[in-house]
């Protein structure tokens, strides 16, 4: 693995960390058998999104990169060809870990420049996949935000979050506070296969119900939905209905989208799986890497008409996130919008 376009030298000051920062550790035991830790202390840990992107959001914090979550379809993986990294196994399995992520998110929220922005986390990889349980990262992350009443929001497919509720609740009492976990299929069989290292749908869903019944309100972000594997009227039905027994506040569908790098894993997996359907996405995804703008509004109208059968809303862009703006929850969403773009 090679450092130098992120390490102190020609790089200066924009270097995300000294070329001896730097600690690999392989840890043999069963939760982690495989998985190679990166330890680095970061420069900076608050990340200005570009303004292209899609996202409904200004400001991240990423305390990993890399997921165990090893899901097939995972935008971020392009991020790790980034440290020249493979961005198939080793994505999954070479996880870098920010361990002054803490510290160093507590000394750039008290800078003066710092004007108490929302902060989104789990946008690129998931603060609460298996490496949290080592590291416990989170619970310093939200000390920091709590402490200056900053506004965040967490997304994720981790069921380690309900480690944290006790300062999750405390963070509500002082500032928004949006959380959202995952769930794009209750499918088991699928879930196995694209979603290897998460915990399973079921479970997530049981976190779910017990945030909402700490009084956290928490959405679930219906995502993906993935064509012509997790897409049929039946498995849309029986996921929403499980959404909405689980107490969510809202659910937003998103269908599955494939980047360059997720792209071509996801392409590779496909054809070790379901060799049949290859043909059918590469027509799908001919246009670039979302499906069609009609595709995308079908899958929506039918969960929308579905949530609304079930007792549960849609959520507008980024409401379950509780982001303020044109788009949040102080404003409507531009007309014709069909689906966030999170995943």
């Amino acid at each position: 693995m090679r450092w130098e376009n992120l390490t102190e030298g020609p790089a200066g000051p924009a270097a995300l960390f000294g070329a001896d920062a730097v600690v690999t550790r392989t840890i043999d035991t069963p939760e982690f058998r495989g998985i190679t830790f990166h330890e680095v202390r970061a420069r900076s840990i608050v990340n200005r999104v570009p303004g292209a992107s899609r996202m409904p959001f200004e400001w991240t914090v990423n305390p990993y990169r890399g997921c165990s979550h090893a899901c097939v379809y995972c935008f971020a993986r392009k991020t790790h060809s980034y440290l020249d990294l493979d961005t198939g196994l080793g994505f999954d399995s070479q996880i870098v870990v920010k361990t002054n992520a803490p510290e160093l998110l507590r000394r750039e929220l008290a800078a003066p420049r710092w004007t108490g922005a929302h902060i989104a986390m789990g946008t690129n990889v998931d603060c609460y996949q298996r490496a949290e349980g080592r590291y416990r990262l989170m619970p310093g992350i939200i000390e920091a935000l709590r402490d200056r009443a900053n506004p965040f929001s967490i997304l994720t497919k981790g069921t380690l979050i309900l480690h944290d509720l006790p300062l999750l609740r405390e963070a509500a009492e002082v500032t928004d506070v949006g959380i959202s976990v995952s769930v794009g299929f209750t499918d088991a069989a699928l879930w196995r296969t694209v979603e290897p290292g998460t915990p399973s749908p079921a479970a997530r869903l049981n976190a779910v119900r017990t945030l909402t019944d700490a009084g956290i309100e928490c959405g679930v972000l219906m995502a993906p939905v993935i064509p012509f594997l997790g897409d049929s009227p039946a498995q849309l039905r029986d996921t929403v209905r499980a959404v909405a027994e689980s107490g969510a506040t809202s659910v937003t569908p998103l269908v599955l989208h494939l980047r360059p790098g997720a792209r071509e894993w996801f392409t590779a997996w496909l054809g070790e799986h379901h060799p049949h359907l290859v043909e059918r996405y590469e027509r799908m995804y001919a246009g670039g890497a979302y499906a069609p703008t009609w595709y995308q509004r079908m899958i929506t109208r039918q969960v929308h008409e579905l949530a609304a059968e079930f007792g549960i809303g849609p959520a507008r862009r980024g409401a379950a996130r509780r982001i303020s703006g044109p788009d949040g929850p102080d404003g409507p969403a531009p007309a014709g919008a069909t689906q966030l773009t999170l995943l």
